[in-house]
């Protein structure tokens, strides 16, 4: 397992929580809106941490954090994953995962065992646009839906998101997505923002007025439908 980043301190990433956020490194999806490409492609790749100076890290912040955010790239497609989380467990923090839903055995197996407390899975498009958005011809459609029923049905706490971008996301795509999440009450929609690492700088932001329509659209699936991060 390759940990390429490690943000010391946020406020953001983990609800009500001050946390930080582990980055590691490696993705099945060549999402072209990606912020963190530079973990998905190999020759891009920051440094490696070593996960003893990530231990050694979180004991330094005893009493201070109270939990860790596990990121990427894609965090469950590493076999080591359930063991580097037992470790942030022993330390009382609790964790959130980011995924794109792409590997529901795993993600099971970790809720399971009792090692992740949160988790908040990425909800790239329509199903119809999902190899589209996700630049892969087979994005696992199968897998992603599995992953949502869990979540969905599950006592986990979640949240399903969206990045939203100008030209993948219409009102038919919202419609759809309405269809695949219908009762969720935790659903986060963000504008897209160019930077340095995303593939494709010709996308666009939506205005916050586009965003506002989604979640009006969103309301006739009973999807609890915010806003997050964005001030267009």
């Amino acid at each position: 397992m390759q940990i390429c980043g490690l943000q010391k301190t946020t406020l953001l990433d983990y609800p009500g929580k001050v946390a930080a956020t582990v980055f590691i490194a490696g993705c099945n999806y060549r999402c072209p809106f990606c912020h963190n490409m530079n973990l998905v492609e190999k020759e891009n790749r920051p440094p490696v941490i070593e996960e003893a100076e990530i231990f050694s890290f979180l004991k330094k912040r005893a009493g201070i954090l109270d939990g860790v955010c596990i990121t990427g790239g894609e965090p469950l497609l590493n076999a080591e994953l359930a063991d580097f989380i037992s470790g942030i467990k022993e330390l009382g923090l609790s964790v959130k995962l980011d995924t794109n839903g792409t590997r529901p055995d795993m993600l099971k197996e970790l809720a399971e065992d009792g090692l992740i407390d949160y988790v908040a899975m990425d909800i790239k498009s329509s199903p119809d646009s999902y190899a589209l958005v996700t630049g892969v011809k087979d994005p696992g459609l199968d897998k992603v839906k599995e992953s949502i029923a869990f979540l969905m049905n599950g006592r986990l706490d979640y949240e399903f998101r969206t990045t939203v971008i100008k030209e993948y996301h219409n009102e038919y795509c919202f419609k759809r997505i309405g269809e695949m999440i219908r009762g969720c009450q935790n659903y986060y929609l963000q504008s897209f923002t160019d930077s340095d690492h995303v593939k494709d700088h010709s996308l666009n932001a939506c205005r916050r007025e586009e965003l506002l329509l989604a979640v009006k659209l969103l309301e006739a699936y009973n999807v609890k439908a915010f806003i997050r991060g964005t001030d267009i």
